[in-house]
């Protein structure tokens, strides 16, 4: 049975955890991973950690990475035999939780489950008491979620390209709101200035409640946000959904082009989720944990419910992922540095 501890305003679930023996029999079923008790206990023993890395948003239990990691865990639990702990870390854009899991053992007892802010937290800060991506031993990505382009119901623009004219008609005429400087939604509106020489003014709100009634108002003209959670001010009518931000179409949106659709053919931003260890974890336990994720992730009760909540699963190779977060990393740096956005 789960138990709700409410610390510091966020909660933390503690689930059983029986680190039985015939855990080396049901790890060495799922394609040959091997007999090593210790190796195998040590996996199974792992809290799988969730923060939430979309800054203003939704820090604390009930974000979308805290959400994915416990939909997720059950299902990696019942593959390996064993129950995972969930516990929610906020604090810091996630930074918080980041070094925790780097300082921890590299034994497999502690897993992270990061998203794309752990890449703009590094470009954010001056200094961490961590290296993004050298302290942490990648498994896979997990999943991904692309944000949403939304204006106001009763907006001039159609479409965002009828946007883009308009700011670069009016410069500085037109206003977009976000969570907060330094959020992953401001980085990627800034992005698409860059990429497309518009120039639009960035009215930081304190959480998506205060972005999403500025541009239903008027007070702003625009917003990107995670799909999740404009899902029903876009089902409503309170919001006007013109693009999305990833490459793909999203499922959840079917009718809404992309950005790239839109004029933009190089932009591609999504908010993605990915597995690691702390650095130095040794690779026979990584591997164990990717090819659990996989079979978690193929079964299709998950992916229904994934795909309910705006979650598109996809997996990768550690070394795949690797280089991802450092091209992530290079990417929200120079964007930061372009768009002239203050080091903390």
């Amino acid at each position: 049975m789960a138990r709700c501890d409410h610390q510091s305003g966020h909660a933390v679930f503690r689930l059983g955890i029986d680190l039985g023996a015939t855990l080396d029999e049901r790890l060495g079923d799922i394609g040959g991973m091997g007999t090593s008790g210790q190796k195998s206990r040590a996996l199974g023993r792992g809290r799988l950690r969730g923060n939430d890395h979309e800054w203003r948003e939704t820090l604390g239990a009930g974000g979308g990475t805290d959400i994915l990691a416990r939909m997720i865990a059950p299902a990696l639990g019942e593959v390996l035999g064993q129950p995972f702990a969930v516990e929610n870390r906020p604090g810091a854009g996630g930074t918080l939780a980041a070094h925790e899991v780097a300082r921890a053992a590299p034994d497999g007892h502690t897993a992270f489950l990061l998203n794309n802010g752990h890449a703009v937290s590094a470009a954010v800060y001056k200094s961490l008491p961590y290296d993004a991506v050298g302290d942490f031993q990648p498994v896979s990505m997990v999943a991904k979620m692309p944000l949403v382009l939304l204006v106001g119901p009763n907006a001039p623009y159609g479409t965002l390209r009828a946007l883009i004219a308009e700011a670069k008609h009016n410069p500085g005429g037109l206003r977009y709101a976000s969570v907060g400087v330094g959020s992953t939604q401001h980085f990627a509106c800034e992005l698409l200035l860059q990429l497309t020489g518009a120039a639009i003014v960035h009215t930081p709100r304190s959480g998506t409640p205060e972005v999403v009634a500025a541009v239903q108002e008027g007070r702003a003209h625009m917003l990107v946000e995670v799909a999740a959670a404009v899902r029903e001010p876009i089902r409503t009518g309170k919001l006007r959904a013109l693009a999305v931000t990833s490459a793909q179409r999203f499922p959840g949106l079917p009718d809404v082009p992309t950005v790239a659709e839109s004029g933009v053919p190089v932009y591609d931003v999504a908010t993605w989720y990915a597995l690691v260890f702390p650095g130095q974890t040794p690779q026979a336990i990584v591997d164990r944990a990717g090819r659990a994720l996989r079979e978690a992730l193929r079964r299709d009760d998950l992916q229904r419910d994934l795909a309910a909540a705006g979650y598109v699963p996809e997996t990768s190779t550690p070394e795949s992922l690797a280089a991802h977060m450092r091209s992530e990393i290079v990417r929200w740096t120079l964007v930061r540095d372009r768009a002239g956005i203050a080091q903390r």
